[in-house]
């Protein structure tokens, strides 16, 4: 009778860990949106000569995070853009099946430089910066950000004007881990907080296809209360700010406009959309030894960080 026992139970159990393994491993693969073995983490990018190149994420995560911020960045900076930049690799992946790739290598996705173009770009300091690089990558390996177990909108940016912004008022979606925080800090952190731009009267009218007048009559002005200008109207035509700012390819849609005679000058404050994490911020409050998952909290508020 003892023998029968041991000869059943295995029989019996063998099967029920199989099961349990496969099962295991499916659900991790459906909610990663990846396939947990690293060597089959693949991101398909389309580059700029209409090339589909599929890269390892990790691998393509140095060409990211060397694109996207300075190598001077503190290295805790630098581990908060590697986990922001994985998750959206991430929410593209997803959101990406019917395609023929994931993310485009510039700024309709994310920057991506490869090899060469970071060797050309560094020159003798290529081995010291890209050391830095991969080890803030392999410090974060397979870590991204979520929000009710779900895989966030990573979106980030170079400088705010001293608020992020809402998700809502950029691209659509009311996403309560993408809303307005302060980041007055950006302001110390870059020379680059504000800029101007001079057009004569003749390229601002042109350039925002416009009728020619010799005054510039603005009202209507709208601010969100990040204080970016939603809409306004120029001499009576209807403008969001973004088109405003697309249109005279300004740094920010956070401007005020001045007319002497025949130049217009603009000035604006921060440097993109404004949704997510300020890169510049971010480096900021690495300085105030906060640490990658502190700065990622602060600028996704409600979220958590996970591990594939």
């Amino acid at each position: 009778m003892k023998k029968i026992i041991t000869i059943v139970l295995p029989v019996i159990f063998i099967p029920f860990l199989i099961i349990h393994f496969f099962y295991d491993y499916s659900v991790k693969k459906i909610i990663s949106g990846f396939n947990t073995n690293k060597n089959e983490q693949i991101i398909r990018v389309l580059r700029g000569n209409g090339s589909i190149e599929s890269l390892n994420i990790e691998d393509y995560l140095i060409g990211v995070v060397s694109a996207e911020v300075p190598v001077s960045f503190e290295k805790e900076a630098l581990k908060a853009q590697a986990v922001a930049a994985r998750t959206y690799a991430m929410k593209q992946i997803q959101n990406s099946k019917n395609r023929e790739y994931d993310v485009t290598d510039n700024t309709l996705s994310q920057v991506y430089q490869d090899e060469s173009s970071l060797k050309e770009k560094w020159k003798d300091k290529y081995d010291e910066y890209i050391a830095k690089i991969k080890e803030c990558i392999t410090e974060t390996e397979g870590e991204y950000i979520t929000y009710n177990n779900e895989v966030i909108y990573a979106f980030f940016f170079s400088t705010s004007n001293g608020k992020t912004e809402d998700n809502k008022n950029v691209f659509g979606q009311d996403l309560p881990y993408l809303k307005s925080v302060d980041s007055s800090f950006d302001e110390s952190e870059t020379k680059g907080f504000t800029s101007t731009k001079n057009f004569t009267l003749q390229e601002f009218y042109e350039k925002l296809q416009i009728p020619y007048n010799d005054t510039i009559n603005i009202t209507e002005l709208l601010r969100t209360e990040s204080g970016r200008v939603s809409s306004l109207k120029v001499n009576g035509t209807s403008l969001t700010g973004r088109t405003f700012q697309s249109k005279l390819s300004l740094r920010s849609n956070d401007f005020t406009i001045t007319q002497s005679d025949n130049t217009v000058t603009i000035t604006t404050k921060g440097f993109g959309h404004g949704v997510g994490m300020s890169q510049y911020g971010a480096n900021a409050l690495a300085k105030q030894n906060k640490k990658y998952d502190e700065i990622l909290k602060y600028y996704y508020q409600g979220t958590e960080i996970q591990k594939l």
